[in-house]
């Protein structure tokens, strides 16, 4: 029995039961440990393959895609430290839903714990956050094909939203040409090779449970809170939120187009506050609220109801309301709980939002951070999608602009982390094959700098525009001691991003006015590549900007 051509055939089984699940893109670093997974990829033709040398980045760049096709996405890695370096995306997966299935290759029982290099305890190593584990036993020809492949099977048929790791250990060697070892070991799942269909189907079923007193709660006084949803349930929920004359609070990643404009700056005003106050029911969509306001009020709000509906399992309300739980695909709860044609009821709060939109626009005439978050709906390419980085940025944007009603925005908002940025948006662009407009701080790109290697591979314009102010301003919005800011928070680097757009060979441009900028953008969306695009910005604008706009609208 030749053992290179076992594990071969081993891992043939597992990236096939992979395929049945639906998962058409699979991420692969470098690696000798992970060659048996490797090569079966490789010569899986319902596969798309995308490589990158960075196991944290791959990472990442499968979150991108599992985030925008909405598919399962599969990751191989070696063993070792390669395996922890993915431990970031599983993390926000695990708080955002994305699917991600982790092949990591691993050194066989025998050298574990005895000194063996590159081998460490890979056995519950990701702890809580993925979805389900499975170890697999060292590849033998005593252990049946269709356990192997009905083990898959399960697991993948439990998986509704998260990672699964799937840890898999092999034995030397791992090289060879393929001889008829283990054939009839292969041959044993008979014509499952010639099907399309899963060997064992293990998949749950979840509906939405219609709450039997709806038809008396859809005639209150109620409050919509959008979170993060998909396009198709934002633009439903806009709708659904109108005919029942019930006020939409809508997330930057809500995609309900924001009826309510610069939440996040009206709701800091007494007399919206008092207004909703009169709320009786409360139904949150979707989890990972970006604004401060928004989320003070979530927290403090108190009606007769409050109902969170997401199809993520979980609490996901951080605090704690008595109320509803309702685990169901948000398009499938508002299509069991019909809304009824009703007067809106809280008509101020539109006058307050239209007041705080005008204040927003006349703050945000001058070139800098303040005026892009304000103005990024003008730089969206058609038929396109955005996504929008952590920290500071995507604040600006959830609390100065009006993203439109079903464009797709997205962001890594579950942990909130800058890390893997750029190669999360790498891999929207690859799930979706469409233009990308990507906008991070210049930490986050620092950050994530060798993912600019991602997008010399893009099949539909990309442009990523850094705001460079030089450092984490998001803590010039905290009360961080002011003699230490900058030194132990913000840590400017004083860089520029040309060099690094040059080290890749993308093409860079670094605009000092809105028209330049605009320009540039225009630009990108011509030819199928990345543009790397710099804008400086004083360190404080928009910080400062919207500091004052918030004084401003709470006294409006």
């Amino acid at each position: 029995m030749s053992t290179s051509t076992f594990n071969r055939r081993w891992a043939t089984v597992i990236l096939e039961a992979l395929t049945r699940h639906g998962v058409r893109h699979i991420c692969i670093a470098p690696g000798s440990r992970s060659t048996p997974l490797t090569l079966a990829a490789a010569d899986n033709r319902n596969l798309t393959h995308h490589t990158h040398f960075d196991e944290r980045g791959l990472g990442h760049l499968a979150l991108g895609l599992a985030k925008a096709s909405g598919e399962p996405v599969a990751i191989i890695v070696t063993s070792g430290t390669a395996v922890a370096n993915l431990y970031p995306a599983v993390i926000e997966a695990g708080l955002t839903g994305e699917k991600l299935i982790l092949l990591t290759a691993d050194r066989p029982p025998e050298l574990i714990d005895c000194g063996a290099n590159q081998a460490i305890r890979q056995h519950g190593i990701f702890s809580s956050h993925p979805t389900a584990a499975l170890d697999l036993p060292k590849p033998s020809p005593e252990t049946p094909a269709k356990w192997l492949v009905s083990s898959i099977d399960l697991l993948l048929g439990q998986q509704r939203g998260g990672a699964l790791h799937i840890n898999c250990p092999f034995a030397e060697p791992l090289y060879g040409e393929v001889d008829d070892s283990g054939l009839a070991w292969q041959e044993s799942l008979g014509d499952w090779w010639q099907d399309d269909k899963p060997w064992l189907l293990a998949a749950e079923d979840h509906h939405a449970t219609l709450q039997h007193d709806w038809g008396a709660w859809r005639r209150k006084k109620g409050v919509v809170i959008a979170g993060r949803m998909s396009v198709e349930e934002g633009a439903l929920l806009a709708e659904w939120a109108q005919t029942l004359g019930w006020p939409l609070i809508g997330d930057v990643l809500s995609q309900t187009g924001q009826p309510l404009p610069c939440a996040d700056l009206w709701l800091a005003n007494p007399r919206a506050q008092a207004l909703l106050a009169e709320a009786q029911i409360v139904i949150q969509f979707g989890s990972s609220l970006t604004g401060k306001r928004l989320l003070q009020w979530q927290a403090n709000c108190q009606p007769q109801e409050f109902w969170l509906v997401d199809s993520l399992i979980g609490r996901l309300d951080p605090a704690h309301h008595r109320g509803r739980r309702l685990t169901a695909r948000i398009s499938e709860w508002l299509a069991r709980h019909p809304a009824e044609q009703r007067v809106r009821w809280a008509p101020e709060l539109t006058t307050l939002s239209g007041i705080a939109l005008e204040q927003v626009v006349k703050a945000t005439q001058s070139f800098g951070e303040a005026q892009l978050a304000h103005r990024l709906p003008e730089l969206l390419p058609e038929h396109g999608q955005v996504f929008v980085g952590n920290s500071l940025v995507v604040r600006l944007v959830d609390a100065l602009a009006q993203m439109p009603q079903g464009y797709p925005v997205l962001s890594n908002r579950g942990a909130s982390g800058i890390d893997g940025l750029i190669s999360t948006t790498a891999g929207v662009q690859r799930g979706t094959a469409r233009p990308t407009l990507a906008i991070v701080g210049d930490i986050s790109a620092l950050y994530d700098l060798n993912a600019l290697a991602l997008l010399r591979h893009v099949s539909a314009p990309l442009v990523l525009i850094i705001v460079n102010n030089n450092g984490g301003q998001i803590f010039s919005l905290l009360p961080t001691p002011v003699n230490e800011r900058e030194r132990f928070y913000c840590m400017p680097q004083n860089v520029s991003f040309k060099h690094g757009a040059a080290m890749f060979d993308l093409d860079y441009r670094n605009p000092t006015n809105w028209q330049e900028l605009q320009t540039a953008v225009s630009e990108g969306w011509k030819r199928p590549h990345a543009t790397v695009v710099e804008i400086n910005v004083p360190s404080t604008d928009g910080t400062h900007t919207l500091q004052s706009l918030l004084a401003s609208v709470s006294q409006a």
